[in-house]
């Protein structure tokens, strides 16, 4: 038996919505008032699923403190209140996209949850507007 646990957690972020090797011109027919040169902001929200089987002794699929904790730690404190574009390494070559930003988050915590669980990421970037990526 497999049973889904999940965390909400949210930062807040600006971005730009850009390519550099595309005209100004290409940029705003893409990505419209997302490709503000003075960036824009997003109140996300995140949702961590991980899915396995439910531990015998401590009747955790994994404890939620660890999941708070890696949360905060590799996510919140790298994202909240920053500018995507310029403030975070990830996406210094990579447009910061809703389905880039899920992917980073997963690639950033995939590595310290037990491999036999699996990951799975919603990110809101509207209350409208969200991803899910589970790798």
């Amino acid at each position: 038996m497999k049973i889904k646990v999940s965390r909400k957690a949210h930062f807040n972020a600006a971005h730009r919505l850009y390519r550099q090797d595309w005209s100004d011109s290409k940029n705003n027919a893409v990505f419209g008032k997302c490709n503000n040169p003075n960036f824009h902001g997003h109140n996300y929200e995140l949702v961590v699923s991980v899915t396995g089987k439910i531990d015998s002794e401590t009747g955790f699929v994994i404890d939620m403190k660890v999941l708070k904790d890696l949360i905060k730690k590799e996510i919140e404190n790298s994202f909240d209140h920053k500018n995507l574009n310029l403030e975070v390494a990830e996406f210094k070559n990579l447009n910061p996209t809703a389905e880039n930003i899920a992917v980073v988050i997963f690639n950033k915590l995939r590595p310290l949850i037990d491999a036999k669980n699996e990951l799975e990421i919603v990110l809101y970037e509207t209350p409208r507007n969200f991803v899910t990526y589970s790798g």
